[in-house]
């Protein structure tokens, strides 16, 4: 298994990223915070991995090990293949996405092109567990209360994503009508 590249980038394609490894270059489907660590740089180090299929040996790469661990945890879902998950693991940091698991946040998943209402409901039910175990301890998972002001925020239009940005710049100590009206005025 390969698990890990250090090497000289050495170009993009629509595939991915080429990473020169002593002459070798390897196409590496990677994560946008694994090509964001590519640019302007001489030698990168890249988790990744290799997945395997009768007739195709893929890499994938990941910014930190971190990302990769979800991208193995969701390739243990069903009906979720390597592109999928790198999708959605491209979707966001891996903290935002262990705490959507963890609180069974399918709009995170749905907002995702290519993932389904029930396929979303699968990521929460197969990984809440293993996921939940993951998360280090001091870290806020935050509370389903928070998703109300969220999805308040979708039905009126937003995106998923936008929704969080504007839930950000809000005072996370109000109630989730005051935190909506408060998200309305800042976007207006």
């Amino acid at each position: 298994m390969i698990s890990r590249l250090r090497g000289a980038p050495a170009g993009r394609t629509v595939d991915g990223l080429v990473l020169d490894v002593g002459g070798v270059g390897y196409l590496v489907a990677a994560t946008p915070s694994a090509l964001r660590l590519a640019d302007g740089v001489t030698e990168m180090t890249v988790e990744t991995y290799l997945h395997v299929r009768d007739d195709v040996l893929q890499l994938y790469g990941f910014a930190d090990a971190a990302e990769r661990a979800l991208f193995v945890h969701l390739l243990g879902v069903t009906g979720i293949g390597p592109k999928v998950a790198l999708a959605i693991v491209s979707s966001a940091p891996p903290a935002d996405l262990h705490r959507a698991i963890a609180l069974g946040d399918i709009a995170r998943f749905q907002a995702i092109p290519g993932i389904g209402k029930k396929t979303a409901e699968r990521i929460a039910l197969e990984l809440k567990d293993s996921i939940v175990d993951t998360i280090e301890p001091g870290v806020e998972i935050g509370t389903p209360r928070e998703l109300v002001a969220r999805d308040a925020l979708v039905e009126l239009g937003f995106s998923v994503v936008e929704a969080e940005r504007a839930l950000a710049r809000v005072d996370p100590g109000l109630p989730a009508e005051e935190r909506v009206r408060e998200a309305l005025r800042s976007a207006a």
